[in-house]
Order: structure tokens, then C-alpha cells, then sequence
């Protein structure tokens, strides 16, 4: 489009277009490349009334041209609310209003998406836009005004369609089920005025409104659903899953809370989906520690097995990785959690079935093979899973000690062989150095004779046999982990002064040195802070476990858990640490 054409019709300057159009008639066919929009589109979305009656007038086929989203100009009056601007459309030609984009959005539906409430109300004098819509699986202006939250729009659409309020979209999700997921609390009245029943309606994953609710934690939504229709709460998805199970599963405390309070819950607490998880299996597979304690508290069936054979407890030490997993451990075992090949053997001929009520109901077998033990050949466990990951810390204290031996040796060995050949080098017959009386010299030779002498107490330290305890070891490698960061930090200052001392000291050259020292002095902070913000983000998670022992009333370090468990292992462990207790502090973080 001409770059006058352009800023002429932004501004909606009316005389300067029409000049415009007198020196090339052609010209009002441009299009903006790229969108494909044409001048009627601009007028339309700048809201320049008088601007788009002069296009109308010299080129009215331009009204039911589309962009390069099969928009015509009506799209764009709608979606910014141009009211003036729709009416003359309208007047003009009326069945325009009935051209879809490529997305199948009609003029009506783009309104509603923005909120454009006098020009929905425009557009429904027109009855037979709203029929653009009746196909199934189409996403309908009652959808989008629903999970946008425009109440008033969708007032006024129920009144002109309310079977909209059953149309389902491609997901197989209605009205209702977008508002209630997006928490729209008045809208989810004005539908369940209209059909109670559509609490029951469900989408192609068969999820309910109050699933959706449950999901994303809409405390207000639920108390709305169930108020109306109590018996959505026994609706189940395609997978078995209950609402207690979503509520679960996205860790959705308030929300579970909630309908642990309003709900008799007894046939959904320890009900299992299509794969035999419970609620509680969900859980501790997410690690929602919060969410585990408060169910244990409800008195859930601690050692449910699932179809593969696993036990909450079996799931949550699969991976005992940190501390969240840790306090889930203790808290299952103070509960009376067993691992699987603690319980006895289960038949396999026995039916699960979820719920009483059999039109929701899955039925569904246990494996066919579950693992049989006698006293011959039963697994024999020397350590738990607890103790493995122990031992695994233990390796990985081992590694970093031998790994921060070798970095240190290898500092040590550069900053000896940088002092025993200065930069600027030394007179052959004094053997002094030739530039020694610089000061940047000096301070190479300070950072130099530090960072040589700390890497050296680093290895006589770590390779003494000097037997520490486990917790010990941790603070140790903690304090060398920081000297090594000052070792190579003076070992970088000592190169700067060492290249500053040999560089001409031009002008020029100076500042490339400047600029080289900066670019590499920048990538080591850079480098600092991500680990900085790495120790700052785990000494937060320790304190929000703190916080959530603290809450829950989680026995500590101190307490008999541990100290049973220490006591039980003592023969097998003599030769570990006997801090085994304090490892609960440590949190299985080596710095």
C-alpha cells in the first residue's frame, strides 16, 4: 500500500483520501502487505465513519472483502466495538454480517470475544446470524462470552439462543465448562438456571464442570455446582478419575479440602482410577507433602495397591530425592505404610469396583501375576530405599572431594609455573625481574602467591585420612567449595595484572584490554550469581519444609523415626556415620 494512502487513512482524513483517489482511481484496491487489508479495513478498525461512507461510495463491492484471515471490514467494526460504523455496514448490505473468518468465527462471535455489548445487541436483530453457529462441534459466541466473563453479553445471547447453552465445542466442552474452569461465578448461576442438568454435561476427556472447577481450584464454582446438582460429584472421567482425584492431581489443597468438608466422601477417598491409583497414590507421586499429611489425617487407606503393584510408600522412595520426598517417607511410616512385599500376597481373581453406582462404575482386574514370597525366596533387603540414597549421597561426597583435589592440583601447577616466569621476564645477569618495580606486577605477584599457596592447603587437606563424620565431610567440602571460588578468582586477577604489565600502554591499546578484561570479568559474575541464586532457592525450600514440620506436627531429626531407624540399622551401618539423624538437616545437598 502507498505509504500516503497509508498514513492518510490512519488519520482519517477524508479531503486528502478523496485527492488522492482523483489522481489514481486505482490506488483504493492497495492492500497492506502482509495482513492483506484493505482501506475499508483500516477505516473500519480506526472507527472513521465519514472515511468509510466515501470508500462505500466509490467502491462498494469492497465491503464483503476479506484479509488475509477471510475478514471482511464488519469483522473488524465488531471487534472494536464501532458501532456507527457496523450500522452502515449493515445498511449497505446486510448479508455480509454472515461471512465467517478461517477460523469459522462469525462477526457475532468476534463481538462477544472483546466484550462489545452494543454491537452484540446490534447484531441479534438480525436473527439469522445466530444461526451461523448451529453446527455441532463449532465453537459458538456463547462459548467465548462465557469463558471471557462478559456477563451482561451473555444474558442477552441466552435470550436469543438459549439452546447455545447445550451446544458442546471441538473439545466436547460447553459454556458452562468454560466458565466454570475460568471461575466466572455469576455466569455459572445464570446457566445452571437455565438447565441444572448441565452440571452433568461432559467433554470428550469426560470431564464435568465441577472436574474443571476441581482443577483449577474455583472453591466458589464448586459450592455453586453442588448446590445444584449433588450427584455430579460421582461423575467419573474416561480414566476412572474422580473429582478428588483432579483435585489431587493438580494439587488443589483448598479445593480438596473443601470437598473432603461438603461431600460424604466415603465411596471417593480411597476410590481408584483405571490404573488402581488413589488419591493418596496421586500425592505422593506428586510430592505435594501438604496435600499427603492432610489425607493421612483423613485416615485413607495407607497400603492401597495400584495395578502395578506399588504401595503410596513404594511410589514416594522410587524417588527419595529430596526433602519433600523424605517427609512424605516419614509421615507414610508414621501412618502405618508398608512396601508392597511387606503386605501379603493378593489374589488376582479380585474385582475392584469404584463406586456402587453402576452406570459410572469401571470394574477392572488386578494383574494377573503378583509376586508370591516364602521364607525361601523372599527378596532380602539389607538397606531401604532411605538408606540406598544415603549411601548414594555418600558417593557423591566422595566424588566431589576428588574432584575439587584435581582442579586444586591444577591451579597450583599454573600459578607455580607463572611465578617462576614473570611476565616481562628477568635479567639474565641479576636474575631479577625486569619489571618488577611496576605495580601491576605487584599485585600479579600477591594473587599469584595467594591462589598458589590456598589450592596447596586445599590438597593437604582433602588427601590427609582424617576420618569426619558425613555431616562433617558436607561442611568441609562446603568451606573448600568457597576457596576454591577465591582461588580462582585471584588466579583471573593475577592474568589481568600479568597482561597489563607486558601490554603497551597506548591509548588504544588499553582500551582493548579494557574491554576484553570486562567481557570475561562479566561471564565470571554471570557465572557466580546463577549459583548464587541456586543456594538462595534451596535454602528457601529448606525453610518451607521447615515451616511445613512445623505446621503438621511431622516429628523431626530428633524425634523416634529417625532414631528408631538408626538404631535398627547400627550393626549394618558401623562403619557410616553416626550423624545418620542430622542427615534430615542436610537435605542430601552437597554445598
Amino acid at each position: 500500500m502507498d505509504e500516503r494512502l497509508f498514513e492518510t487513512v490512519l488519520k482519517g482524513e477524508t479531503p486528502n483520501f478523496l485527492n488522492l483517489v482523483q489522481k489514481d482511481e486505482e490506488i483504493i484496491k492497495q492492500t497492506v502487505p502482509g495482513s492483506l487489508n484493505t482501506v475499508l479495513h483500516l477505516a473500519a478498525r480506526y472507527g472513521h465513519e465519514e472515511l468509510a461512507l466515501e470508500i462505500l461510495k466509490l467502491c462498494p463491492e469492497m465491503l464483503a472483502a476479506t484479509n488475509e484471515k477471510l475478514e471482511t471490514p464488519v469483522h473488524e467494526a465488531c471487534r472494536e466495538g464501532r458501532l456507527h460504523i457496523v450500522r452502515l455496514f449493515l445498511e449497505t448490505d446486510s448479508w455480509v454480517v454472515h461471512k465467517m473468518n478461517r477460523n469459522k468465527e462469525s462477526a457475532l462471535y468476534v463481538a462477544c470475544e472483546r466484550g462489545r455489548l452494543d454491537v452484540v445487541k446490534q447484531l441479534l436483530n438480525y436473527p439469522s446470524v445466530s444461526l451461523l453457529e448451529m453446527d455441532d462441534g463449532l465453537t459458538t459466541s456463547l462459548h467465548v462470552a462465557a469463558s471471557a466473563g462478559h456477563l451482561e453479553i451473555v444474558n442477552e445471547l441466552l435470550e436469543a439462543r438459549p439452546e447455545f447453552t447445550w451446544k458442546k465445542d471441538p473439545n466436547g466442552r460447553t459454556p458452562l465448562t468454560l466458565c466454570s474452569s475460568k471461575g466466572h461465578l455469576e455466569i455459572t448461576r445464570e446457566l445452571l438456571k437455565m438447565d441444572p442438568d448441565l452440571s452433568s454435561s461432559q467433554d470428550n476427556e469426560g470431564r464435568t464442570p465441577l472436574h474443571w472447577a476441581t482443577i483449577k481450584g474455583r472453591v466458589n464454582i464448586i459450592d455453586e455446582i453442588l448446590s445444584v446438582n449433588l450427584e455430579s460429584s460421582e461423575i467419573r472421567t474416561l480414566h476412572g478419575e474422580t473429582v478428588l482425584h483432579l483435585g489431587v492431581k493438580n494439587n488443589q489443597y483448598e479445593a480438596v479440602k473443601h470437598l473432603m468438608e461438603t461431600l460424604n466422601t466415603t465411596k471417593l477417598v480411597n476410590t481408584p482410577d483405571n490404573d488402581g491409583n488413589t488419591i493418596l497414590h496421586l500425592a505422593t507421586a506428586g510430592k505435594f507433602t501438604s496435600m499427603v499429611i492432610y489425607l493421612l489425617k483423613l485416615g485413607v487407606q495407607v497400603n492401597a495397591i495400584n495395578r502395578n503393584g506399588f504401595t503410596a510408600l513404594d511410589i514416594v522412595e522410587r524417588d527419595a530425592s529430596n526433602r519433600d520426598a523424605f517427609l512424605i517417607v516419614s509421615a507414610l511410616q508414621e501412618a502405618g505404610a508398608k512396601n508392597c512385599d511387606q503386605l501379603p500376597p493378593v489374589s488376582p481373581d479380585i474385582q475392584i469396583q469404584p463406586l456402587d453406582d453402576t452406570s459410572q462404575s469401571i470394574r477392572f482386574s488386578m494383574p494377573k501375576k503378583v509376586p508370591k514370597y516364602s521364607s525361601g525366596n523372599h527378596p532380602h533387603w539389607h538397606l531401604s530405599n532411605l538408606e540406598k540414597q544415603i549411601e548414594v549421597e555418600k558417593e557423591g561426597l566422595r566424588n566431589a572431594r576428588k574432584t575439587i583435589i584435581v582442579v586444586a592440583v591444577l591451579i597450583a601447577t599454573v600459578t607455580f609455573a607463572a611465578g617462576i616466569n614473570p611476565p616481562g621476564g628477568y635479567n639474565q645477569v641479576t636474575g631479577k625481574s625486569i619489571v618488577g618495580k611496576q605495580i601491576s606486577f605487584k599485585v600479579f605477584m600477591v594473587c599469584n602467591i595467594l591462589a598458589l599457596f590456598l589450592s596447596l592447603g586445599i590438597v593437604i587437606l582433602l588427601v590427609s585420612n582424617i576420618h569426619v563424620g558425613r555431616k562433617s565431610l558436607m561442611k568441609l567440602l562446603a568451606v573448600m567449595h568457597k576457596l576454591m571460588w577465591l582461588s580462582i578468582s585471584l588466579m583471573a586477577a593475577a592474568y589481568v595484572a600479568a597482561l597489563w604489565t607486558i601490554m603497551p600502554h597506548g591509548r588504544g591499546m588499553v582500551w582493548e584490554l579494557v574491554v576484553l578484561v570486562s567481557v570475561g570479568g562479566v561471564c565470571t559474575l554471570a557465572i557466580f550469581a546463577g549459583l548464587m541464586a541456586l543456594s538462595v532457592r534451596h535454602l528457601l525450600r529448606i525453610r518451607k519444609s521447615r515451616k511445613i514440620l512445623d505446621k503438621y506436627g511431622i516429628p523431626d531429626s530428633s524425634t523416634s523415626l529417625v532414631a528408631e531407624r538408626q538404631m535398627m540399622q547400627k550393626e549394618s551401618y558401623e562403619s557410616s556415620d553416626s550423624e545418620f539423624d542430622n542427615s534430615y538437616e542436610a537435605v542430601y545437598a552437597l554445598y
